[in-house]
């Protein structure tokens, strides 16, 4: 997937394989609304009331006058502080509630702050278009009721907001960023686009070991045992990936087919196809031999090549397997008793030299699901057809819990692509009569 459009599906296949990453961000914003709603005070609001004499027609104008400047400096002592004026009239709200009868409200940390905020304000109201100064403009207002309780919303309430309002938040901010980067990945996760990239079949995909040491190796080796439809699975590649048409007891046999499995130096986990195909081989009776040649990337098979080299620890380790490391680019055709040659080999994804691998019959390309790019992948093929090794399948390691493709079949051929009409000319379409 490389800058693609995301349609409504695969944007729901991104978030079901991140949902963790989602579920995290979900989570941090919970802890951030409550966090908040803890940290922050709770405001307690409180209200007075003053009533205006009949005589005034236009309550909005008095409303205005309530929250100008003079009457806050009035409710705050005649202070010409500028900064306590804006912050008293982020904590003041006048309204009127009919003709003749205003609502002064105030907020405050604390019932008694807000309560001596309302009446301050209410009373420097009264006492300002109450003045004789005013002249014309003199309003005999009184204080109706003065403000004496205080409401605010319950530590309980806030947390449930707080914390809904965040899970939605992290929701939303987990979703983008899931979009906006997967959006930009260009891996490949599903088995019709790794099919696609090289125009190669996917002919398994099964579920791998992981060993990171010389014991995990050792127990895949002596006893690996898969699942049942993984069983299946490596049943019907060996079939497949045999001389054309033969059957397990045709290998049995001794007519040494060799597979050569193919790997990137960036995609570890699928270094344990080769390996788990020949053990499982050997448990169907067949004679096999993993073998382990030179590697691009030594590195990487380091440890499993000491494993093949060291002498058996247990006899847990199915008769028919025999396991061997080589030196040399040139495989044996045949060796003594093997009906089948599994041989592993990892090259570098940036710069491929499959020539420095050993050579097989058949040769075969292990992939991670999400691991690699069309491009890697390109390299290695090209550097394969450049030694007359063309790649006749691909196997997946790991495959995508979200990936209901197969990819076996054409892209041309693919469910739900429209088909372009063909114009076809030279077609005589008279009748005759």
């Amino acid at each position: 997937m490389s800058d693609q459009t995301l349609d409504l599906r695969r944007s729901m296949q991104l978030l079901r394989r991140h949902k963790f990453v989602v579920a995290a961000f979900a989570a941090l914003g919970l802890a951030a609304g409550c966090a908040l709603a803890v940290l922050s005070p709770s405001m307690l609001t409180s209200d007075a009331l003053v009533v205006l004499p009949p005589s005034v027609h236009n309550a909005s104008t008095q409303v205005v006058i309530a929250g100008s400047d003079p009457v806050l400096a009035g409710a705050l002592h005649n202070t010409l502080n500028q900064n306590e004026i804006q912050a008293l009239r982020g904590e003041v709200r006048v309204k009127s509630l009919t003709t003749n009868i205003l609502s002064v409200s105030a907020q405050g940390k604390t019932a008694d702050e807000a309560q001596d905020r309302a009446n301050a304000v209410a009373g420097a109201y009264v006492a300002y278009v109450g003045s004789p100064k005013r002249g014309a403009g003199q309003v005999q207002a009184h204080l109706l009721e003065q403000a004496t309780n205080a409401t605010g919303t319950s530590l309980s309430s806030r947390l449930t907001i707080n914390g809904i309002t965040g899970v939605l938040a992290g929701l939303l901010i987990g979703i983008i960023l899931v979009l906006a980067i997967s959006r930009k990945d260009r891996r490949l996760r599903e088995r019709d686009e790794i099919a696609d990239s090289i125009g190669v079949p996917v002919l398994m995909s099964i579920q791998v070991a992981h060993p990171s040491n010389a014991a995990g190796w050792t127990k895949l080796l002596d006893g690996y045992q898969p699942r049942s439809v993984d069983s299946w699975r490596l049943r019907k590649t060996l079939r497949q990936l045999g001389l054309s048409g033969q059957s397990h007891a045709d290998l049995n046999g001794g007519s040494g087919s060799s597979i050569s499995v193919l790997s990137l130096a960036s995609d570890p986990k699928a270094l344990a196809l080769g390996p788990q195909l020949a053990v499982f081989a050997a448990s169907l009776g067949i004679p096999t031999v993993l073998v382990i040649g030179p590697q691009q990337d030594p590195n990487t098979t380091a440890t499993l090549r000491a494993v093949c080299a060291a002498p058996p620890e247990s006899s847990r380790r199915p008769e028919n397997l025999r396991l061997a490391v080589s030196d040399h680019a040139e495989a044996p055709d045949r060796l003594p008793g093997a009906g089948l040659i599994v041989t592993v080999a990892v090259v570098d994804g940036q710069t491929p030299r499959v020539a420095d691998t050993m050579r097989a019959t058949v040769t075969v390309l292990g992939v991670t699901a999400g691991k690699v790019t069309a491009e890697e992948l390109a390299r290695v093929a090209i550097s394969a057809a450049t030694e007359g090794r063309d790649i006749t399948g691909i196997l997946v390691a790991d495959p995508d819990s979200a990936d209901h493709t197969t990819g076996r079949l054409p892209e041309v051929s693919r469910p739900g692509q429209r088909r372009m009409p063909t114009r076809v000319t030279g077609i005589s379409t008279g009748t005759k009569r």
